[in-house]
């Protein structure tokens, strides 16, 4: 008797998912809570175990496809059980075809010759059994790299066709809006086939290539026409120069070198992503010290730098020339770039002396212009999220905004007085913000109203703060969750603060680092704004923002109760709120409590100094 696997609830409002990826093939046998499938939602990225143990029987939901909450995603049946069939098992058992045709050419190789019609079956035989299948074994697909990351560019394979790889052992690059990272090989075996070339965009599910057993050949790929001449045992050899027809004089040596350093081959991409060369051991020593002059003359480490990186490099005034690599091979990371960025104004002072000498005479008016200018460029993953939740918000609710104008002399002080010592001890420095969001998770606990969501004719007060930070990085807006913001101190809301901001910054936020956010802060004061109309992020009901505090004169209550005119730091705060279920009263009395805690300042038992 088989058991429905269903797509369980995955977070708070989800009601459907995308099937990513199959972990397990149909046939294949699992155990209880062994990984089935992966799931990408838009609030989460994750694997869904096996309810059950026994044989996977079918799959109802195929990778890419949706489905909704406690829909039928596959059918377990008791272990040894034949399986009901589907789309796999399909492919799976197609390499039990050629198992006849395989035996024949190695048997009888002088039928070869005079068979010529046969070659193209026999020909890619003759290395290895598997590779009359075409190398159809395991597929490599790329994984969800984050929540709402829907595609990806294949930057670098640190693998050619032929090679053995193990287990986990990192097979490609790949960039996304989100995340630059490494993508390890799911299987142990040899890279038959490559589908997706460098420079080329994948969606999430594709495959990327293919990997057979140990020692089973190379798949025909782009000219199998071609390939199926070759019928010796130097067929990988021969099989390299049809692909590089444009140049045959050269095409022996630039064939040779992706399969001895495909890494290091930054400058001709289109030559290290051909599927055709196949390990020569013949070739090494020749190519060696082609394959390297590239690589030190950019000074790049491995010789490829992706393209977030080298963005990243040209923002900071960072010469690659100059950076030791600490990834893989040697490769540059963005930690790499960070990290001579902070100690390159100490080495550069000799060198820039004569280029700083024209800054004083600079005009206000003279600005750097954009190399947006004139341009048409397609918005980013995470742009295009932005803008649909924005309206999203915008239109799905009815939205108003109150403010209030604060005195920050108490804070002012206070931080003045401790700063120095704040941050020696607790690794962070004390900035302004940690204070307002302290004083925002106060209030929350009295007015619940702000911390709510509406869902449908309900309203859902939640139990505790989980406090959304709005971070500016280069990818666009982000709101990374500080989570059980009304139980933690100044100390924990300023080191929260600084680690969610800089994985926002990074990509290294996690799921749950990114969502069930209860209400929203938003600091756009840190960039001069003196005045804000946020709009509230659905479900969200509220968003606060900290505008820039500025000197200037107020009137205040003097010694004796008279009227007197003062310097003071000062502070708008703008309350945006869901005008539903928040009315203009509730707002304002929100807003005077944090004013109250804010101009009361009452922090400094919180400092841990």
């Amino acid at each position: 008797m088989s058991n429905d696997v269903t797509l369980p609830a995955l977070g708070e409002s989800v009601t459907e998912g995308t099937v990513t990826r199959w972990l397990k093939n149909i046939g294949d046998t699992v155990e209880v809570d062994e990984p089935l499938l992966e799931v990408s939602t838009d609030k989460v990225d994750t694997e869904i175990p096996s309810p059950v143990a026994g044989t996977l029987l079918e799959i109802l939901v195929n990778e890419d496809e949706e489905a909704e909450v406690g829909a039928v995603l596959a059918r377990i049946g008791e272990a040894g059980e034949a399986p009901s069939g589907g789309s796999a098992p399909a492919a799976e058992s197609a390499p039990a075809e050629p198992t006849p045709a395989q035996a024949e050419p190695a048997a009888t190789p002088a039928a070869e010759a005079a068979a010529p019609a046969q070659q193209e079956q026999a020909a890619p035989a003759e290395p290895s059994a598997p590779a009359a299948s075409g190398g159809a074994g395991q597929d490599v697909v790329l994984p969800a790299l984050g929540e709402s990351v829907t595609e990806g560019t294949v930057t670098r394979w640190l693998k050619s066709v032929g090679e053995e790889v193990e287990v986990d052992e990192p097979l490609l690059e790949v960039s996304t809006d989100k995340v630059d990272t490494e993508i390890p090989s799911p299987f142990a075996g040899t890279l038959t086939e490559i589908l997706v070339n460098e420079d080329e965009e994948a969606e999430v599910g594709a495959v990327l290539a293919r990997i057979g057993e140990a020692g089973a050949a190379p798949a025909a790929q782009s000219a199998p026409a071609e390939q199926s001449a070759p019928a010796t045992p130097s067929a990988p050899a021969q099989e390299s120069a049809p692909a590089q027809a444009s140049a045959p004089a050269s095409a022996p040596a630039a064939a040779s070198a992706p399969a001895i350093q495909p890494a290091s081959v930054a400058s001709a991409p289109a030559v290290a992503s051909a599927p055709a060369p196949t390990p020569a051991p013949a070739a090494p020593p020749a190519p060696q010290p082609q394959t390297e002059a590239p690589a030190a003359s950019q000074g790049e480490g491995s010789g490829y730098v992706t393209p977030i990186v080298r963005k990243l490099a040209k923002e900071r005034g960072v010469d690659l020339a100059s950076v030791t690599g600490t990834g893989v091979g040697g490769r540059i990371r963005k930690e790499d770039v960070l990290a001579a960025a902070e100690k390159a104004p100490a080495a550069p002072a000799a060198a820039p002396a004569a280029a700083s000498a024209p800054a004083p005479k600079a005009s206000a008016n003279e600005v750097e212009v954009s190399e947006l200018r004139g341009q048409t460029v397609k918005m980013t993953r995470i742009r295009k999220i932005t803008a649909d939740k924005m309206m999203e918000s915008l239109h799905g609710m009815a939205q108003l905004t109150s403010v209030v104008e604060v005195d920050c002399t108490k804070i002012w002080a206070l931080r003045a007085k401790n700063k120095a010592a704040f941050s020696e001890k607790h690794g962070v420095n004390l900035t302004f913000l940690p204070f307002f969001t302290r004083a925002v998770a106060i209030a929350l606990q009295e007015h619940a109203f702000l911390n709510a969501s509406v869902d449908g004719d309900s309203i859902v007060y939640h139990p505790s703060v989980n406090l959304s930070l709005a971070v500016d990085t280069e990818k666009g807006l982000m709101l990374p969750t500080l989570r059980d913001a009304d139980s933690k101190t100044i100390v924990e809301h300023a080191q929260g603060i600084v680690d969610l901001a800089g994985k926002a910054r990074s990509g290294g936020l996690k799921s749950d680092e990114i969502s069930g956010g209860t209400f929203s802060v938003t600091n756009t004061g840190s960039g001069g704004t003196l005045f804000d109309t946020p709009i509230v992020p659905s479900p969200q009901v509220g968003i606060l923002a900290t505008c820039a505090i500025v000197k200037k004169p107020v009137v205040v209550k003097g010694p004796d109760g008279e009227d007197v005119i003062s310097v003071r730091p000062m502070c708008y705060l703008p309350l945006s709120y869901d005008h539903r279920i928040v009315d203009g009263a509730d707002a304002a009395r929100f807003l005077q409590t944090v004013k109250r805690i804010i101009e009361a300042g009452e922090f400094e038992s919180e400092l841990g100094l």
